[in-house]
């Protein structure tokens, strides 16, 4: 019997008895096939979009920050819910945990419509604020326009993502993205050349795409031993939306920050750029695009294991935790050793198939090099977060989260470059996945000592 067809009670003694090497390669699959599907189509988007104009590039690097706190908040409210659910699953509180999941997905759902709106009604001066340059803002303006349509659909197909992921379901969730990828892939030619859209064929892609995933997740949550969600059980009052803050900060900070992050990266990119200024912006955002690509394996391996911690650490198997935590790190560095070399070699290659203009290229492949040589510590940094979140670690996995694209990368954005130029630009994500690192160890050695 699959996992995503087992009762809940099934689900419990399943999680609490499997090998953990085999568990958790069974829940990894389908979320590793998820975050790649997801991280292409954004690629894909990327390189049709470079097929318009280097501006156009540009706009979508820089939107990318608005996408990024969408994410965020519907990562807040589903890993939120999400770490809830999967701790009561362990417990066996099946009542309380649909509760949190209907409060979850109408919480953001809400949420949703209000910062759409807000976007809408300030798109100007907030595309503007996010870092374009006169000749850009056209171009930010018809993509954003459309993006923000979207962002109560996007919010929520996050929200049901993740409570089946942490249902562990995960095949259900990833048959719902994979979906929405893959109709996104087929409509970008249709609508940017097809349809004479642009830049707008692009976003109205996506927002189509999302809202389809939307319905087909939505479908999927009634599916199975899946907690059904129902208005009925939606349930706004304190004890909810204490727990969606604790398990969902951690989360808000490493995406709200990384929005902020690549805010500040455009706005200095375009400042020490020079007279390549929407070359140094495409490029950076060229390079976010790559880097995204190869975490989303380790974020989609993290996302495989969150169930796992879960469940047994609401179980009190603190064992099981400690096992399935120090495999997949050393899982994780064997990977990420082996596509940081690809990108490494290859780093010229991979960001001229964006854009093929020889500043984005000269730009982009040296601060990719740059980010290479220190990838492989991403495994501990981000399995650290998985489990400190998963757990209720709530402050020591909110400091992490916070580190690697805030309290580190934004002195450093603005530091690096008064030294060293365009080149402080580059450099800046490397030197604060070092100061991260650092960071990472302690904090989530003292909470495994705690696990014995």
């Amino acid at each position: 019997m699959k996992v995503a067809d087992m009762s809940a009670e099934q689900k419990v003694e399943y999680m609490t008895t499997e090998p953990i090497p085999r568990l958790v390669s069974q829940m990894a699959v389908p979320t590793i096939i998820s975050m790649l599907v997801t991280s292409f189509y954004n690629m894909v988007d990327t390189m049709f979009v470079g097929r318009i104009n280097t501006q156009s590039t540009a706009a979508v690097g820089i939107v990318f920050s608005v996408m990024a706190i969408i994410q965020a908040c519907g990562f807040f409210f589903g890993h939120g819910s999400g770490n809830y659910i999967s701790r009561k699953l362990g417990e066996q509180n099946f009542e309380d945990a649909k509760k949190m999941a209907a409060t979850g997905f109408f919480s953001a759902f809400i949420v949703g419509l209000v910062l759409g709106a807000l976007g809408l009604i300030f798109l100007r001066p907030l595309s503007v604020f996010l870092g374009s340059t006169k000749t850009i803002l056209p171009y930010t303006m018809s993509y954003l326009r459309i993006i923000l349509i979207g962002t109560p659909f996007m919010m929520s197909s996050l929200v049901i993502n993740n409570q089946l992921r942490f249902q562990g379901s995960a095949s259900f969730a990833m048959v719902g993205i994979v979906t929405g990828a893959v109709l996104n892939i087929a409509l970008d030619p249709i609508l940017i050349f097809g349809c004479h859209m642009g830049v707008a064929g692009a976003a109205l892609a996506t927002v189509i795409s999302q809202i389809v995933s939307f319905l087909v997740l939505l479908r999927a949550s009634m599916k199975g031993g899946n907690f059904r969600i129902s208005f009925r059980n939606f349930t706004p009052n304190g004890h909810y939306f204490y727990n969606i803050f604790k398990g969902g900060v951690p989360s808000l900070c490493r995406q709200g920050l990384g929005s902020v992050a690549t805010i500040c990266m455009n706005t200095t990119a375009g400042i020490y750029g020079g007279i390549y200024a929407d070359a140094a912006i495409a490029a950076m955002g060229i390079v976010a695009r790559i880097a995204m690509f190869a975490n989303s394996a380790l974020i989609g391996f993290g996302q495989g294991f969150q169930p796992v911690c879960g469940t047994n650490y609401g179980a009190k198997r603190y064992d099981r935790v400690r096992e399935a935590f120090f495999f997949c790190v050393k899982t994780a560095v064997g990977v990420l050793a082996v596509i940081s070399a690809a990108g490494f070699v290859f780093a010229g290659p991979l960001v001229h198939l964006f854009r093929e203009d020889a500043d984005v290229v000269r730009i982009g492949s040296l601060a990719l090099r740059l980010q290479c040589l220190v990838f492989p510590l991403n495994a501990w940094i981000v399995m650290s977060n998985m489990m400190l979140q998963t757990i209720g670690q709530a402050l020591k996995a909110s400091v992490q989260a916070a580190a690697r694209q805030g309290l580190f990368f934004l002195p450093l954005i603005w530091i690096l470059p008064q030294f060293f130029g365009l080149l402080g630009v580059q450099m800046c994500q490397t030197v604060s996945d070092v100061l991260t690192f650092s960071l990472s160890v302690p904090l989530c050695l003292s909470v495994l000592k705690e696990l014995k």
